[in-house]
């Protein structure tokens, strides 16, 4: 699943919004999922994470006026993938207000 998010802010500035949105969720989902992998390599974020016992990693890249989000969904979440990309798309939109 491939997902673009504009925004309008410097890299930099982008690049700290996702490190809170981070830390924030962080917080939040408990022991709803598992975070297994989070790495920064520059401007793109290598992750992995196991929700309702399925996996789910992939990609996400910072760029100059957009969020490239590049993730592998298990077979069971394939069939709610436009459903996913849609509230990813909802909650990228209040983050970045």
């Amino acid at each position: 699943m491939q997902v673009t998010i504009p925004h309008q802010f410097s890299k930099a500035q982008a690049k700290e919004r996702v490190v809170l949105a981070l830390q924030d969720a962080r917080q939040k989902i408990g022991t709803q999922a598992t975070i297994e992998r989070q790495e920064w390599e520059g401007d793109t974020l290598t992750f992995g994470f196991t929700a309702q016992g399925q996996s789910i990693s992939g990609t996400f890249e910072v760029r100059e006026h957009e969020f490239y989000l590049d993730a592998t969904l298990p077979l069971m979440f394939r069939m709610f993938e436009s459903r996913i990309k849609s509230a990813i798309e909802q909650q990228a939109a209040q983050l970045l207000k």
